[in-house]
C-alpha cells in the first residue's frame, strides 16, 4: 500500500489540524462510500505528514486544564497558543525543534489495531534512538517513548491518536532540538514526576532534523508496511 507523505515545515498548529482534519474526513467519507474513490487514490492508504510548530500547548479530550501552569497573560508575553483538541492524552507541548508526525491512516489497510498501531509508532521512534545510541523505552500505563523508565524517567516522544472507524489522526512529538524549558510550564501528559528530554541533550549534539526525518520516515514505513510516495 501507498502513503502520501509530505513534509511541511514550519506551520501554525491550527494550520496543520484543519488540515489533517479535511484528509481525514476524506478518508472517512471514502470508506464508508458517501465519496467516491479516484482512480488515482485507489491504492493510496492514507497520508503522512511531518512539521514543526511555533510555541503552542495542546490538550486532549481527557486531560485536565490543571496541568497548564501558566497563565493565558504569560502565554500571550511568550507567544505560546493554546487548543483543547480530539486527540487522546493529556496536555504536551509542540515547538521548533521538535518533529511532528500526523499519520492519517486506515488502519484496516494494514492490519492493524489501534493498540498495535500505537506500540508501532514507539517502536519506529525507539529504533530511530538506537542509531544515535540512545536507549529508548516504553513505561507501563503511559504511552510514548521514555528513558531510564524505572530510575529517571524521562520522556522524548509523546504520543496522542485519534481514530473513528479505524482511521486515525494527530500522531507523535519527538523532541529533536527542542527548548525544554517550556515543558516548566505545565504537567506533561498529566505527570508530575516524570521529565522531558530531547535527542539534543540526550548527545549534546544538535540533531540533524532531515536525518532523523529519513531515519524514522523509513521505520514507520518497514513497520506498519507501506510505500511513500510524495
Amino acid at each position: 500500500m501507498k502513503v502520501r507523505y509530505e513534509d511541511l515545515g514550519l506551520i501554525s498548529f491550527r494550520e496543520a489540524w484543519d488540515y489533517q482534519e479535511k484528509l481525514f474526513q476524506q478518508i472517512i467519507r471514502q470508506k464508508t462510500g458517501m465519496e467516491s474513490v479516484p482512480e488515482e487514490r485507489k491504492a493510496l492508504a492514507g497520508h503522512l505528514l511531518f512539521c514543526e510548530h511555533p510555541h503552542v500547548y495542546t490538550l486532549g479530550k481527557s486531560g485536565a486544564e490543571r496541568n497548564l501552569l501558566i497563565t493565558e497573560e504569560m502565554m500571550q508575553k511568550k507567544r505560546i497558543s493554546f487548543f483543547r483538541i480530539n486527540r487522546g492524552g493529556d496536555i504536551t507541548y509542540h515547538g521548533p525543534g521538535q518533529l511532528v508526525g500526523y499519520p492519517i491512516l486506515d488502519l484496516d489497510a494494514f492490519h492493524l489495531t489501534i493498540r498495535r498501531y500505537i506500540h508501532v509508532l514507539e517502536e519506529a521512534v525507539i529504533r530511530t534512538l538506537d542509531f544515535y545510541g540512545v536507549n529508548g523505552e516504553r513505561l507501563e500505563g503511559a504511552t510514548g517513548v521514555w528513558l531510564d523508565p524505572h530510575t529517571f524517567p524521562r520522556k522524548i516522544c509523546a504520543i496522542g491518536v485519534r481514530a473513528s472507524r479505524n482511521v486515525t489522526m494527530h500522531g507523535f512529538a519527538f523532541n529533536i532540538n527542542t527548548d525544554l524549558s517550556f515543558f516548566q510550564f505545565i504537567n506533561p501528559c498529566g505527570f508530575t514526576n516524570k521529565g522531558s528530554t530531547s535527542l539534543q541533550k540526550e548527545t549534546d549534539i544538535p540533531g540533524d532534523m532531515i536525518q532523523v526525518k529519513k531515519l524514522l520516515l523509513a521505520h514507520l514505513a518497514e513497520l506498519i508496511g507501506f510505500v511513500p510516495v510524495e
